[in-house]
C-alpha cells in the first residue's frame, strides 16, 4: 500500500497553489491556467493549509488570497480532472476538506484580492475572507443549482451577506453579476482598477493587522454569528445525489443537465 503523502514547510499540496512570503504577509496564488483555476480537491485542501500555515507563524501577520491570468478562482473541477490528486484524498469535498469555515474562523486577517471571475467555491472564499477588493472587470456567479448541487453554505451565507430576495435571485437563477453589482449588494466593500487589485489589497491587510489581535478576533467572531449555521449532513448527503451526477456529467460533456424542459434548452452547456 502506498504511503499517504506526507506536507511540510510552505507546502500546499499542488503544484497550481503557491504560498509566498512577502514580509509579513503570505499570498495564496491559485495559478492552474489550463483550467482556468478551476479547483480540484488537493486544491481546495491546499486552501485551507495556506490558512492554517498562516495562523501557525508567529512570522505571518495575514494572508492575501488571489488568481492569476485575469482569473480569481471558477469554482471547484466538474470535469474529473485532477492530475494533482493525492492518493488517500477523499472523493468528498465535504467541509472538512474546503477552506470556507477556516476563513471564516481565523484568527488572523484574510483578504481576497478578486483579479477576476469568482463563482461557485470561489465566491463563497471572497464572501468568507475579512475584506475582499475586487477587479473592476470582475463577475461573480453561483451557478451551484444548474450544476445539481445544494450547497447549504450559500443557503446560509448568502441571504446574510445580501438578504434574502437577492440572495433568492442570484441561487436560483444562477445570474452573472458585475463587479459593480456585486458592491452595491455587499458582496465586495472594494472594487477598484484591475491593474490596482493587489496594491489595494496589501493596504488592506496592512491596516487590518495594525488593530489589536485579540480584541479583532472576538469582534470577528460577532460579526460572522450573522451567518446561518451550515446543515453539513445535508450538504454531505447531496453530494451523492444523482442530481448532482447529471450535474457533472452534463458540465464535462458541454450540454444541459436532462432536468431542463426540452422547450427551454439553449443546446449549450449552462
Amino acid at each position: 500500500m502506498d504511503e499517504p503523502v506526507g506536507l511540510s514547510g510552505d507546502d500546499l499540496g499542488s503544484p497550481y497553489l503557491r504560498l509566498e512570503r512577502r514580509g509579513p504577509l503570505a499570498w495564496c496564488v491559485v495559478d492552474r491556467p489550463d483550467s482556468r483555476n478551476a479547483l480540484t480537491s488537493s486544491m481546495y485542501f491546499g486552501v485551507r493549509r495556506a490558512v492554517d500555515l498562516v495562523n501557525r507563524d508567529p512570522e505571518l501577520a495575514a494572508l492575501i488570497i488571489t488568481g492569476t491570468g485575469g482569473v480569481f478562482i471558477p469554482g471547484g473541477e466538474l470535469r474529473g480532472r485532477e492530475p494533482d490528486r493525492w492518493m488517500d484524498f477523499p472523493d468528498l469535498l465535504g467541509l472538512d476538506a474546503t477552506p470556507f469555515e477556516a476563513i471564516r474562523r481565523s484568527a488572523k486577517p484574510v483578504v481576497s484580492a478578486v483579479n477576476g471571475l469568482a463563482q461557485g467555491g470561489g465566491l463563497l472564499i471572497a464572501m468568507l475572507s475579512d475584506v475582499s477588493v475586487a477587479a473592476q472587470s470582475a463577475t461573480v456567479r453561483a451557478p451551484e443549482l444548474l450544476r445539481g448541487i445544494a450547497d447549504m453554505g450559500y443557503a446560509a451565507y448568502l441571504p446574510a451577506q445580501i438578504g434574502v430576495a437577492r440572495a433568492r435571485d442570484m441561487l436560483l437563477t444562477g445570474r452573472v453579476v458585475t463587479a459593480e453589482e456585486a458592491e452595491r449588494w455587499g458582496i465586495f466593500t472594494r472594487v477598484v482598477p484591475d491593474d490596482q487589485v493587489q496594491d489595494v489589497a496589501t493596504e488592506v491587510a496592512t491596516q487590518i493587522c495594525r488593530t489589536a489581535p485579540g480584541a479583532r478576533f472576538q469582534v470577528k467572531r460577532v460579526i460572522n454569528d450573522h451567518y446561518a449555521p451550515v446543515d453539513r449532513m445535508t450538504y454531505d448527503a447531496m453530494l451523492q445525489s444523482e442530481e448532482m451526477a447529471e450535474g457533472m456529467r452534463a458540465f464535462a460533456e458541454k450540454r444541459e443537465p436532462s432536468w431542463v424542459p426540452k422547450e427551454f434548452r439553449t443546446g449549450r452547456r449552462l
